[in-house]
């Protein structure tokens, strides 16, 4: 896409002009039988028909008056000079957006990707847009994808997949630098994509699986670690009390049985050791009548 060329044909408003001359000279000739009133009708009607100009409300033109540049013209109806006076582009102020892409660019850990970015500029000084740059739409898109290749080459491939902002907010900035002496500003760049190579892929892939393993073969061995040592405090704490660990041996043998239906088997030596014997017998002769 190039910049619009000032259209030396005819607007709706300049057509208008020229046909009312026409018609108005007819009506004079007819009243009055005179011809010259039909060529002096034509002859101004053409001179409005190329004097008549009209420029959209986010557009500016150029005007160049025997080849020499004269001022900006626009937005809405103007008139200039035909033949001496020609319009030679229609700058579009509005924001634009640009598409660029790099691709198979190496990354600063040597690892190829192609990368799709959008760049959003506007032209803010119509009059240096056209007479410094000879197509400044060109000149956007080859600067942007030259910056964006050096943005990639100084990024490593990680930072590039999780931080793409910040590699957006550098290619902005090195492109303005270049773009702002040209009456253009760039306004924000947003990396859409970043690909990589299949094979890497399955590699990096690969390799989140082994790390979340790892990670997870740590989680369990520190947890077994907490266990052993809550075990070795509670071991400690029932060797200086047996009491204490014949009410725990005995909530533990309460837990297995208190569901209807179950049984368990205890060692006779168990049953010593926690003085049972004697709280069942007690227990047993309590329930009869």
């Amino acid at each position: 896409m190039t910049p619009r060329k000032a259209f030396q044909g005819f607007n709706g408003v300049a057509v208008t002009a020229f046909l009312i001359c026409i018609l108005a000279g007819a009506v004079v000739t007819l009243l009055t039988q005179r011809l010259a009133a039909v060529i002096v009708g034509f002859l101004v009607g053409l001179y409005l028909l190329n004097a008549i100009k009209v420029v959209r409300q986010w557009e500016k033109s150029v005007k160049l008056r025997l080849g020499r540049y004269v001022g900006l013209c626009g937005p809405g109806l103007f008139f200039i000079v035909p033949i001496l006076e020609t319009l030679n582009h229609f700058v579009d102020q509005r924001v634009r957006v640009a598409n660029v892409t790099a691709e198979s660019t190496l990354t600063r850990d040597t690892v190829p990707v192609d990368v799709d970015a959008i760049i959003f500029w506007l032209v803010w000084n119509a009059e240096k847009a056209i007479l410094e740059v000879e197509n400044y739409l060109d000149a956007i898109a080859l600067s942007a994808q030259t910056a964006l290749r050096e943005s990639i080459g100084r990024h490593e491939l990680a930072q590039m997949i999780t931080d793409r902002e910040a590699l957006g907010r550098e290619l902005q900035r090195i492109l303005d630098e270049k773009t702002t002496s040209w009456g253009i500003t760039v306004q924000s760049v947003e990396v859409r994509d970043v690909r990589i190579p299949h094979g890497l892929q399955d590699a990096m892939s690969r390799q989140a699986q082994a790390e979340r393993e790892r990670q997870a073969r740590i989680i369990l061995g520190r947890a077994e670690t907490e266990i052993s040592d809550n075990f070795v405090r509670a071991a400690a704490a029932y060797s200086e009390n047996p009491t204490a660990l014949h009410l725990r041996a005995m909530n533990m043998l309460y837990e297995a049985i208190k569901e209807r239906g179950s049984m368990v088997i205890v060692p006779s030596s168990a049953v010593e050791t926690m003085g049972l014997g004697g709280s069942l017998a007690t227990a047993a002769l309590a329930k009869q009548p």
